[in-house]
């Protein structure tokens, strides 16, 4: 039932987006087709923030429409979220059944995070957030007597799944690291650590090798900080907000029904449904660990969004800048969902024990159907923000034009964000990266409430200086830029330059020169491979291990769970 349930509820957010077409919106890019440039392995300026995952569409877009697994990967992500807390749930709270199991679903899926990350376009992100509870189940296993080794297989498959980003993969340890502290008579802690931060090595390798060959962290991140802090909501403040799940830094990535003081109503209904479940929840051992991670993601933005912290973490950004990944505080909000599923479930018992007369089906329901309640706008693609767009036919013709000829491409207008009239009114980062074989220069500056954060593309920053005052093609082809590609109307009336391609929506302009390929090629693929290798190694583990279930469990004990009115009866 609760994979079932948790499938509609993933259905009724995403469906829009299984109609013809392509995601972009903001940080979300897809495009018909992907390969493995020396941008995709992150050898280029910017820093590695997209791997592994770019170098897993470019694979995937040899079989299918890239657009199309970018959906899939979405929707099954969210998926994953709600049927991963159902298990969790089933797992530590057994008591709770189904009805339980229903509650966590609707937690892990229905609630601002989600819906504030799809409006950012971090699918990639939504991918790992739904490994969260399925990583906190396999670990907990590995401390329950009697583990067996496919049982390792199966954390190492979350793990690897979750790094599909540098976040993901984060994210992921630390609900695996917090799970060690459950108490059980399986693995001891300081091997299922040791596995743990093992699996995050090797996981973390295509990124950490791209840092270290390209050289592409700059103390500059820092200066985004502030920008990036956690934002307070309508009469909830800036720990009100996080607690309830809010508060990403972009204003205008935010669901409608957040933005006003009805902010306050869905706060209190999500807090409650956690609150009163949360005494049941903390008498399990098991729970314990996810309840303080909870604690803890909620506080520790909070503080980073106040004057001190903010001075810390850019003080610590500016002395490591791998660490640039924390400035966006709230999205290890994330790591407080499982511990909150877990209270829900809780809250099926207390209310049950409460009042004795009413069914556990019932005290579900409410529940369930306060949380969609409070949040009516994540339906439907987040009140139809998130839907697929439809290229113009100028862009395959351009790609397939440069593809022919891949050198570097230099993009105006200079800005890393666009807007399209045929994507929308939200700004979306320029498609073509993605598009093509070549490299394309970007700089990563971003612009934020008027600020520009500045990125890490300096020869990106060179090239364009160079078209905006009129460089001829000899110097572009000397600076090595094989094309340039005039993209949603900009003005490129100085570019004295012979014209290969123009319609409305692009211009594209032959230069004819090259640039050397990235040094350190082989051995950043052969990192982004080694995170291959241990995601389908994890999945033979998973596998065996249903197989052994199967084989194992009588149906009835495979396929039954005792629901909370079944052991009072």
């Amino acid at each position: 039932m609760a994979p079932a349930y948790a499938l509609v509820l993933s259905l009724a957010v995403t469906a829009p987006l299984f109609a013809p077409g392509y995601l972009l919106l903001r940080d979300a890019v897809s495009t018909p087709r992907s390969y493995l440039s020396d941008a995709a392995l992150g050898l280029a300026e910017a820093a590695p923030r997209a791997l592994p995952q770019d170098f897993a569409v470019a694979l995937i877009s040899t079989v299918i429409d890239g657009g199309v697994a970018v959906k899939l990967l979405l929707a099954v992500g969210l998926w994953l979220a709600g049927w991963g807390a159902a298990r969790l749930a089933a797992s530590v709270l057994p008591d709770a059944g189904r009805a339980g199991q229903c509650v966590a679903a609707t937690l892990a899926i229905w609630n601002p995070y989600v819906a504030e990350r799809l409006l950012q376009g971090h699918w990639s992100l939504i991918v790992g957030y739904g490994c969260l509870p399925w990583v906190a189940t396999a670990m907990l296993r590995l401390r329950e007597p009697e583990p067996r080794w496919a049982d390792v297989g199966v954390l190492v498959f979350w793990i690897a799944l979750a790094g599909l980003t540098p976040t993901g993969l984060m994210l992921a340890a630390t609900v695996a690291l917090a799970c060690v502290f459950a108490p059980g008579a399986g693995w001891p802690r300081w091997r299922c650590a040791t596995v743990t931060l093992g699996t995050a090595l090797i996981a973390a390798l295509p990124w950490l090798t791209a840092a270290i060959v390209a050289r592409s962290l700059a103390p500059s991140q820092s200066e985004g900080v502030a920008a990036f802090a956690a934002r307070a909501e309508p009469g909830l403040g800036t720990l009100g907000t996080l607690a309830s799940l809010g508060g990403i830094w972009n204003s205008e990535a935010v669901p409608s029904s957040r933005t006003t003081i009805f902010a306050v109503v869905a706060a209190v209904v999500l807090l409650g449904i956690v609150l009163l479940g949360l005494p049941v929840a903390t008498r399990r051992p098991a729970a314990v660990p996810l309840l303080c991670l909870a604690a803890v993601a909620v506080l520790v933005p909070a503080a980073m969004a106040t004057g001190p912290g903010l001075a810390a973490v850019e003080a610590t950004v500016r002395a490591l800048p791998g660490l640039g990944v924390l400035r966006d505080a709230q999205k290890w909000v994330a790591l407080a969902v499982p511990g909150y599923a877990l209270a829900g479930t809780a809250a099926v018992v207390t209310l049950r024990q409460k009042l004795p007369g009413l069914p556990a089906a019932a005290t579900a329901v409410v529940c369930c159907a306060a949380l969609i309640a409070t949040l009516p706008d994540l339906a439907w693609g987040v009140g139809g923000k998130v839907t697929p767009v439809v290229y113009p036919a100028g862009w395959a013709a351009a790609a397939a034009m440069v593809d022919d000829d891949p050198g570097p491409v230099a993009v105006l207008p200079v800005d890393s964000m666009r807007r399209f009239e045929w994507a929308g009114d939200a700004p979306v980062l320029d498609p073509l990266p993605r598009w093509v074989r070549a490299d394309v220069l970007s700089t990563g500056d971003l612009t934020i409430g008027g600020v520009t954060v500045p990125g890490e593309g300096e020869r990106a920053r060179t090239v364009q200086q160079m078209l905006l005052s009129g460089a001829d093609r000899d110097q572009l082809a000397d600076a090595g830029v094989g094309w340039v590609v005039v993209e949603s109307g900009a003005a490129a009336d100085a570019l004295a330059l012979p014209v290969a391609y123009h319609d409305d929506d692009l211009t594209v302009y032959r230069v004819g020169g090259d640039f050397p390929e990235a040094p350190g090629r082989p051995l950043v693929l052969a990192a982004h491979l080694a995170w291959l290798a241990l995601l389908l190694g994890g999945l033979m583990g998973l596998l065996a291990r249903r197989t052994w279930v199967t084989r194992t469990l009588s149906p009835r004990k495979a396929c039954t769970e005792p629901t909370l009115d079944d052991r009072e009866r």
